[in-house]
Order: structure tokens, then sequence, then C-alpha cells
């Protein structure tokens, strides 16, 4: 049973990075801090970036049910 969830927790951590690696808008850093040609930190996701964001939130409440799920095996 653990051996399923170090798997199972190593599959979807790596989905986790690719996911987040997917979302880079910007590559320079002053971006991050409202630089940059974005006009600011915040802006509305639409189409396929909601989509991706969705997963990665999707993604990582399922990261975390696995650790709970780990921590009490």
């Amino acid at each position: 049973m653990t051996l399923i969830l170090n798997v199972s927790q190593i599959i979807v951590s790596l989905l986790i990075i690719g996911l987040v690696l997917i979302q880079d808008r910007s590559s320079d850093a002053g971006g991050i801090f409202g630089g940059g040609d974005t006009g600011g930190f915040y802006q509305a996701r639409r189409g396929l970036e909601k989509i991706i964001f969705a997963l990665t939130i999707i993604a990582i409440i399922i990261f975390t049910g696995l650790a709970i799920a780990h921590f009490l095996i």
C-alpha cells in the first residue's frame, strides 16, 4: 500500500511541476512585481490558461490528500 502511495505522489508531483512550468507567462522578473507588458500582477485567465490553472489546483489537492493518507498509514 505504501508503495502505491509513494509512486502516486511522485507522479502527481511531476504533473504539478509540469503544470506550473506551463503557466509561466513572463520571462523577466519584472513581471512579478507589476512591471513588464502585462500591466500589473493580476490578469484574468481565459481559455486554456484557465483550464491549466484549474488542473494545477486539482493536482495540488490530490497531492495533499496523498500526503495525508501516507502520514496516516
